[in-house]
């Protein structure tokens, strides 16, 4: 007869303030860092929970004080590297002052978001740092406004219940890739993206570009597959597509810089020559990391500088402090080979 595993029992508080020969509530308050303690009391404390593997309860702890040292980032996906650097940002402002962040993902779904502020929430979190731009639900709107949880929105529009919203003027982003392709004698622009229908942001992004089109007489051919994600291989498919169907097309403005180097990417293939023949445009700036001889014209976002805002205002808040309802990054655009 085969042994069954068994769980390994976890070691108590109880456990470490024998090792270390003092009582429980002094352990505890080690461990809480509240209190009195001598230094070589703390010293103890700390080295017997080492040495057994401790580690504390904080969702109780947080249920005891209605608040804990956890702020919950809230994103649409932790595989684009635009996040990377938001997180970044945010980390390097709230880990100084002792804030842990619980990171969550959307994939855009307003149900998946409504789900993820359901569990947060139970954790009694610090704080929260959301992503705007997603059509929340009502039950998720509910919750932030009955818990009152001190809540910082990134990148989306200021209409939000929220008490700050940190990010870029996402018109302006569109208005400015218009006028470029204007300047340069673009004559037959399109658009290609994807999950608009989600992406508010990206919505508000395109609906500026072709209207800063159309208030010069130009209109133009946009292809967009909200079945597709945001990716390289989407701006490939899309990049045919558009070339396929609407041939006079010379200049492309994308979603975001990974589809427009895919759309780069089918249209070297195809020997067309960019930017002479078909101009490219993005959103973001990341291409730029990685580039070595093509470099995408794009709108950069200093995402860094945005996550320590975000996190700046929420740690202002949790202090007292007032803040600005809406800061606004500048969006600049990067003159690349592509156009």
């Amino acid at each position: 007869m085969s042994e069954q595993n068994t769980p390994s029992k976890r070691v108590t508080l109880a456990e470490v303030a024998k090792l270390a020969g003092v009582s429980q509530m002094t352990a505890s308050k080690v461990m809480r860092e509240t209190g009195s303690i001598s230094g070589p009391t703390h010293e103890k404390v700390k080295q017997a929970a080492n040495q057994l593997g401790y580690v504390p309860n904080r969702l109780a702890g947080s249920l005891r004080s209605k608040s804990s040292d956890i702020v919950a980032v809230v994103l649409p996906s932790i595989n684009d590297s635009i996040f990377g650097d938001v997180v970044s940002g945010i980390n390097s402002v709230l880990r100084p002052k002792g804030y842990i962040t619980f990171i969550g993902e959307t994939q855009l779904e307003s149900q998946s978001e409504e789900d993820m502020l359901r569990t947060v929430l139970s954790l009694h979190p610090a704080g929260l740092i959301l992503t705007g731009g997603i059509a929340r639900s009502e039950n998720a709107t509910q919750m932030l406004q009955s818990w009152r949880c001190p809540t910082i929105q990134i990148w989306g529009d200021s209409a939000s219940r929220v008490d700050g919203t940190v990010g870029p003027n996402h018109k302006d982003a569109g208005s400015l890739v218009a006028n470029h392709f204007c300047e340069r004698g673009i004559t037959a622009p399109a658009y290609i993206g994807a999950e608009l229908q989600k992406d508010l942001c990206a919505a508000e992004r395109f609906e500026a570009y072709r209207s800063a089109l159309r208030s010069r007489g130009i209109s133009i051919n946009a292809i967009v597959e909200d079945a597709m994600p945001r990716q390289w291989e989407t701006g490939r498919v899309l990049a045919e597509r558009l070339m396929r169907d609407h041939p006079e097309t010379d200049a492309i403005y994308c979603l975001n810089d990974a589809i427009g180097l895919g759309a780069l990417s089918w249209l070297h293939q195809e020997g067309f020559d960019v930017p002479e023949r078909v101009a490219v445009a993005g959103f973001n700036g990341t291409s730029w990391i990685n580039a070595v001889r093509t470099r995408l014209t794009t709108v950069n976002v200093p995402r860094y500088e945005l996550g320590q805002m975000a996190a700046t205002s929420l740690t202002d808040l949790l202090d007292g402090k007032r803040i600005a309802s809406t800061s606004q990054l500048p969006a600049e655009l990067i003159y690349g080979n592509t156009t």
